[in-house]
């Protein structure tokens, strides 16, 4: 993996201002993959919740949707208060990986039914975004021609984290529920995984040469994201693509668990299965941000959101066939996430930079509340149509998008992005 540019000076001369970049990267990398595994350690126990509290769709729903909510009340709590440029990012990081450690724990030690469950879960999602916001802020003073790359490495790990949690419940180490691991178990090392990641940002992680005070969160400026045609179509395109991402890491896993079952498959692989169809969006990330920066951000965001679009059309016909079904997710999993990272960067390449910071908090907050309309509609709608008739109602976002990043490729201010790239 290579971070540098060609016309920068080599790490190995002490006095290189870059020097230590790589190591700083991929130290992030790993921290925040920790991190992230308390995401979804309370989605990938739904099936033991639901045998131990006898949870209805609604709630399978809230126990990831909690976290979507929460995160959004970080997020506006963070950028309000102006958290960012008071604490060194690294320290943020830390901080609030250790809390939502702490906190994502009381939903094993200390909860006695679902909704006090979800109630930790919810102050979970506000202690992550001390996580990926500041993880961000920290590769933007490290990176700069290849910041494309490097957030596609960020956002790579912490995919992959989030993925973390459906690994640990398919390993066969202890027998419970069904001859699941105890989901206690589960949270717990998803929470001590948190605690490790922090200790390596406080102990590790430090800013680079390119750190600069960060434009502020301003109330008064939360719409210019959206008047301004370019960051609109960008941020239209950040919005069909959340409106599939978070639905389909939720709920294909338990896909993929109903079709091996139907198949007298094992539910271990299934398991499996589940965490590598998250997991490999990880390489989609990287892979796409390296892209990105050399053939144009609308390019490979109209790729990724294409193919997405149409694993998400046709995923519920292969219910009966777990084999070509697995394949198709992976496929899905690849490409859902692989264009995540450049909707972001191309609102703080396209918007005012005086409004940058208003800009992305904005865009996050709108995309993780729209994820709540799709997290929440998919029981409803499997119970009706089946997972056939489910899945293409995620395929809404990706045409959606895809339309959008069309319309900014063909506007003159398209070449503001990626040093020119499209």
């Amino acid at each position: 993996m290579r971070l540098l540019s060609s016309d920068e000076p080599t790490a190995d001369d002490n006095t290189d201002p870059l020097h230590g970049k790589s190591r700083t990267l991929g130290l992030l990398a790993l921290a925040s993959l920790l991190a992230m595994a308390l995401w979804f350690s309370g989605s990938a126990v739904v099936p033991q919740l639901t045998a131990e509290w006898n949870l209805s769709g609604g709630q399978q729903s809230w126990m990831t949707m909690s976290v979507q909510i929460g995160f959004v009340v970080g997020a506006l709590l963070s950028a309000s208060l102006n958290v960012a440029d008071r604490l060194p990012a690294h320290v943020f990081f830390a901080a609030s990986a250790l809390t939502g450690a702490v906190v994502n724990a009381a939903v094993a030690i200390v909860a006695p039914g679902p909704w006090s469950a979800i109630g930790f879960r919810f102050l979970t999602g506000v202690t992550l975004a001390g996580v990926y916001p500041p993880g961000m802020k920290l590769v933007a003073t490290w990176c700069k021609e290849d910041r494309g790359e490097g957030i596609g490495l960020l956002v790579g790990a912490i995919t992959v984290g989030s993925a973390l949690p459906h690994l640990l419940n398919a390993l066969p180490v202890f027998e419970g529920t069904g001859g699941l691991p105890p989901w206690r178990t589960i949270v717990l090392i998803a929470s001590g995984l948190a605690v490790v990641g922090a200790g390596i940002a406080f102990l590790f992680l430090e800013e680079g040469p390119y750190l600069s005070k960060a434009t502020g969160f301003n109330w008064h400026h939360a719409g210019e994201g959206l008047r301004s045609t370019p960051p609109r179509l960008a941020n239209f395109g950040y919005l069909g693509h959340m409106w599939e991402l978070y639905a389909m890491w939720t709920w294909v896993p338990i896909f993929l668990l109903a079709s091996y079952e139907a198949a007298g498959w094992s539910e271990q692989m299934a398991r499996i299965a589940g965490f590598s169809v998250i997991a490999v969006g990880g390489v989609g990330g990287y892979l796409a941000g390296r892209l990105a920066d050399r053939l144009g951000r609308t390019r490979i965001t109209a790729w990724s959101l294409a193919v997405s679009g149409t694993c998400a059309l046709i995923a519920g016909l292969f219910l009966s066939m777990p084999g070509v079904l697995t394949v198709l997710c992976l496929v899905w999993g690849f490409a859902v996430v692989a264009d995540s990272a450049q909707f972001s960067a191309a609102v703080s390449e396209l918007t005012d930079p005086r409004y940058v910071g208003t800009a992305l908090t904005v865009q996050t907050c709108l995309g993780f509340l729209l994820t709540l309309v799709t997290l929440r509609a998919v029981p409803p709608l499997v119970d009706g149509l089946g997972w056939a008739g489910t899945f293409p109602f995620l395929a809404i976002g990706p045409a959606f998008g895809l339309w959008s990043m069309m319309r900014l490729r063909e506007l003159p201010e398209a070449t503001q992005m990626a040093s020119g790239n499209r």
